[in-house]
């Protein structure tokens, strides 16, 4: 009896677990299904848009009228309306109009093969259709290869292809294909039709505007992580390492330095793909601007991989003493502040469609820029090695803000850890440990002490070259800018405008935006 009511009692506890794994199985479908809504209300209207489409085309079917004048071809309307119906108006004109001109294509030239054939012998019909469905295979197929038709009609060809071969073969052996045919015809206008109007006119989503949004939000993500990688990289919280191995660990996800410039690496196929899409867009067809967005998102990409860089820095095995980061703490604030305040000008220059004058933010991000060369020239001996004679500060303060040309030349370092006394030339009896700080004996030789601070500041000067290199890149981002101003016709800022800018010394000081077009107005 006790086995029994042992064996009834884990039954019980099973099928509770069950329930409570099923009701929290509900639970978590409900927020994912919230969640996917929240996040683009927009999926939403779109859902309803499709459901709505696939009721009015089964309407062929279901009123009895309808049925007898389109007949069993009415499923190619449904088949449209699901393959044709996309989420942006742009992806809908672009697979709508190219299924609709691909199957008339394929419907005129069937028609006139079948005319051909008809006028010939039993035995050359079937030659000559066998002999116009390789030619016009084989034809189709190579212009496929056009990088153009590839680009813009590669979905229309396939159709081509497709319908041409079912009529053309079909009509080898039904007679009544041609009839058959023009209903499909007709079933598949009616589908594309119904598709663009719920596209145009009932809550369009527009290619254009996510592309344009996009780019607006790709500035915003950059700034954010130059932003977060300074204030970390000069953070006066000391990390023990067992806390260092779970942030190192952590999911990426989590990082919000690699939040910001995820979405710019990974933007290459999306930014194309929406700028294919807004061509197609009657409400953008005077704006040939998009070739434009995609130049500039793929600068936005390889000033993304600067900072890909100096957040690596924030990782690595040799760490630069707290004693010297905060050396060149303010000139490094600086000059983080004045990139990041350009990004978001520039990313409000490309919301509110005006153009966008470099001269003012170029100056004051100059001048942050060479605050830190002087702070980094304040103090030579952290940056030289006495082994190699090699003077990284020279490096530098030599470096060009842009370059223009020339090849970039690398200098290989050995791999060092600061942590072993050996490879330094000293022996552990002469370092000392206190707390999380490492001292020296007075005993120990100058070359040590040296060679010790050089390595010690060595990622510095790699994290200091990093935000010169950001700077030399921020110039080509702001000549895309500019030239995307010119090219998608932004407003001018009229000689009224005035911008409060807050510098980095918390003076607030107000310019005009664009000091030539008001010279050239007054």
């Amino acid at each position: 009896m006790e086995v029994m009511s042992g064996k009834n009692n884990s039954c019980c506890l099973n099928n509770g677990d069950v329930v409570e794994k099923m009701k929290s199985l509900g639970r978590l479908t409900c927020r994912k299904i919230w969640k996917v809504g929240k996040e683009d209300k927009r999926r939403v209207i779109h859902s309803l848009k499709v459901g709505i489409s696939l009721s009015l085309v089964s309407l062929l079917y279901l009123m009895e009228p309808l049925f007898k004048g389109i007949g069993e071809n009415a499923i190619w309307a449904v088949m449209t309306v699901v393959v044709v119906l996309e989420f942006t108006t742009g992806a809908t004109l672009y697979k709508g109009l190219n299924r609709g001109l691909g199957t008339l294509l394929a419907g005129l030239l069937a028609f006139l093969i079948e005319l051909i054939a008809n006028e010939s012998r039993h035995i050359f019909h079937a030659a000559f259709i066998g002999t116009a469905v390789f030619l016009v295979g084989a034809v189709t197929t190579y212009m496929r290869f056009f990088s153009h038709i590839k680009k813009n009609y590669d979905y229309g060809v396939v159709i081509f292809l497709l319908t041409f071969n079912l009529i053309t073969v079909s009509s080898y052996r039904v007679d009544s294909v041609l009839k058959i045919a023009h209903e499909r015809f007709y079933t598949i206008t009616i589908g594309c039709g119904i598709c663009l109007l719920m596209s145009l006119f009932i809550f369009p989503i527009w290619s254009g505007e996510d592309l344009h949004l996009s780019t607006v939000a790709k500035f915003d993500g950059l700034a954010k992580s130059i932003e977060a990688c300074i204030n970390e990289y000069f953070s006066n919280d000391n990390i023990n390492q067992q806390e260092e191995k779970v942030r190192k660990n952590s999911m990426e996800m989590e990082d919000p330095i690699y939040k910001g410039y995820k979405a710019v690496l990974d933007s290459k196929s999306s930014d194309e793909t929406l700028a294919l899409y807004a061509s197609w867009e009657p409400r953008y067809l005077r704006n040939c601007s998009w070739q434009q967005y995609v130049k500039l998102g793929t600068v936005l990409r390889h000033f993304g991989y600067t900072i890909v860089a100096l957040h690596g820095c924030l990782q690595t095995e040799i760490k630069t003493p707290q004693s010297v980061r905060v050396l060149f703490k303010d000139p490094c604030n600086r000059l983080a502040r004045e990139v990041t305040k350009t990004l978001k000008e520039l990313s409000d220059s490309i919301r509110n469609r005006r153009k966008y004058c470099p001269e003012i933010p170029s100056t004051h991000v100059h001048e942050a820029l060479q605050d830190l060369i002087d702070a980094l020239k304040s103090q030579p001996r952290l940056f030289l090695s006495t082994n190699s004679n090699t003077n990284i500060l020279l490096a530098l303060a030599t470096l060009p803000t842009r370059q223009k040309s020339g090849k970039d030349v690398l200098v290989s370092l050995p791999s060092v850890n600061n942590d072993d006394p050996a490879r330094l030339g000293l022996s552990h009896d002469l370092m000392l440990k206190e707390g999380d700080k490492k001292i020296l004996r007075p005993t120990l030789s100058k070359n040590g002490i040296t060679s010790l601070e050089f390595l010690e500041a060595l990622p510095f000067a790699a994290f200091a070259s990093l935000l010169v290199e950001i700077v030399a890149r921020l110039d080509l981002v702001v000549e895309q800018v500019v030239e995307l101003g010119r090219v998608a016709k932004f407003k001018e800022y009229s000689h009224d405008d005035v911008v409060i800018n807050v510098s980095c010394d918390n003076n607030p000081r107000v310019e005009s935006e664009f000091p030539s077009s008001q010279a050239a107005a007054d």
